[in-house]
Order: structure tokens, then sequence, then C-alpha cells
């Protein structure tokens, strides 16, 4: 059957019970790229790698439901968000593709590939982790929704980006810090707390690492507060073949603090993972220097 595809960017498409607002750019038959944003952005931050990639790749990155341009009607939750991905590929008839998600776009990523293992065929993890919130962690999400409610969205981005971004990123990358400030302000209080629930009920997928049985590459900030490069070693030891890198001059948004050497890590990866698994053309060197 012919696949009906839109390309472009801020493609709106009704999903269910609401609307999935995405970018979809590349050769349409090329292997799929999907790339799932952290909470609470949106899509946008994903542009320098789709401009790397789409080339030679079909690239997407989609609002996650209630981020950006993606509407919602219902309470939020990591299996919610799970099952949007899976629908959201149903209806752009992609039977397989890879998966790129940071921070809670990593938690998807997890959740996604332990329960539909046979919809990826690698798997991206950048400035993430596969532990549920501990006590302490959850306290402190309640205790910045209460902040959000009494001090406003300009106060919490404001102290929301202290922790997102290396201290040199503050002079080197002040284009990228103000957008990831604006996309944080751009959402509602009411948004916001709803989102850290979702965050602090999470269920762990430490327990599932060990059957991950595909090609995975694993990217934190060296100076991620948020999830410190610990927690990617421990996916590191336990995702068996997967390939850690540590990027320098980054914390958690290290594919807009340190793009290039992110960028070079994710393209060489995705190259070898379409050359090795025969997926097209396109990722031949021969094909992609003509």
């Amino acid at each position: 059957m012919e696949v009906m595809r839109i390309s472009g960017e801020d493609i709106k498409m009704a999903n269910s019970d609401y609307t999935v607002n995405y970018d979809d750019f590349g050769p349409v038959y090329a292997p799929a790229i999907i790339f799932i944003h952290g909470f609470p952005f949106n899509k946008n931050m994903w542009d320098h790698q789709l401009e790397l990639l789409k080339s030679n790749y079909r690239v997407i990155a989609y609002d996650v439901r209630g981020h950006g341009g993606s509407t919602s009607s219902q309470p939020l939750s990591l299996d919610l968000f799970t099952e949007d991905l899976i629908q959201f590929m149903d209806a752009l008839q992609l039977e397989k593709v890879m998966l790129c998600g940071l921070s809670l776009g990593g938690y998807i990523a997890l959740h996604a590939t332990e329960k539909y293992p046979e919809r990826f065929n690698a798997l991206i993890l950048c400035g993430t982790q596969c532990t549920a919130d501990t006590p302490e962690i959850k306290k402190s999400r309640a205790e910045k929704a209460d902040l959000v409610k009494a001090k406003g969205m300009e106060f919490f981005a404001d102290q929301s980006i202290k922790n997102l971004f290396a201290p040199t990123s503050f002079t080197a990358r002040k284009d990228e810090v103000r957008a990831i400030r604006q996309m944080i302000v751009d959402n509602t209080p009411e948004f916001i707390c709803n989102g850290l629930t979702a965050l602090a009920q999470r269920k762990e997928t430490c327990s599932s690492l060990s059957k991950i049985n595909m090609p995975v590459l694993i990217m934190v900030g060296k100076e991620d507060k948020i999830t410190p490069k610990e927690n990617a070693e421990f996916l590191h030891y336990n995702i068996k073949g997967s390939q850690l890198e540590i990027l320098p001059y980054a914390a958690h948004l290290a594919n807009l603090e340190n793009t290039h050497e992110f960028n070079e890590h994710l393209k060489k990866f995705i190259d070898n993972v379409c050359k090795t698994q025969h997926l097209s053309k396109h990722c031949d060197a021969d094909y992609q220097n003509k």
C-alpha cells in the first residue's frame, strides 16, 4: 500500500484523543529515526540533528502529548506517552524505526522498547536513566509544583535553567539557553504540575535492560547534574554491547551544548546500524558522497 506522507514542519495529525504536532523530513522510504524531546521542552530542541541527517534518512521529531503544539485531554503518564508513540508510528505506517530520546524522551524510549521491542532496530539514549524516582526526588518534584503555582513560569524557568546547562554554555551557547528558557516559559503552570506528577509516578526499567537486543548508543554530558554520568554508566554496564559517550562542555542538554561531538557520534552510530542491518542504500558511504 502506498504510504501517505506529508513532509515539512509543524504538521498536525489528529490521533486518538489528542492532536500531535511534528516535523518530518528526508526521503520517505529511507530508514526512519524518531526523536523524543525532554520535559518540559518541545521538538525544536532536535533541529540541529534533523538538519544533519535529513539528506539520507527520514527524520521525525514530535511534540510529546501536552508539550509544544501537541494537545492533551487527560492526565499525563509514561504509559500514555508510550502508547502515543506506537499509535503515532502506526499512523505514519512505520513498522520499525531507530529511536532517540533525551531525558523524558529516554524514559519513553526505554518503556517503549521494553513493551514493543519488535518495533525498534536501534536505540539512542541521551541524558536519561532507568530508575524510578526515590521518595526524596518525588518530594522535590512536589516542591517544584508548589513553586510553579506560587511564583509562575518565569521564575520556574530561571530556576530550571541553572541545572540544565554547563557553566560554559551560558556564554558559549546563549541562543540555545534563551531558546530552552522560552520553551519552558511557554508552558502553563497546570501542565508543569501534571508533567512533574507523571515523572514521579513512572516505573523503573532497569530490570529489563538485559533483555535489550539491539544496537544502543548512550550519550551524556560530563557535567550533567540531573542525570549524572553514573546513570549512563549503569545503562552501559547493563545493556550488552552498548556504546557509551561522555561529552565534555555539556550538562543535561548535550545535543545543544556540544552539538559537534554529539552529532558526530550520532551519525556514525546511525550509519553503522543502517549498514550492518542492510536497511537502505541511503546508509552506504559511496551513495552519500554522490
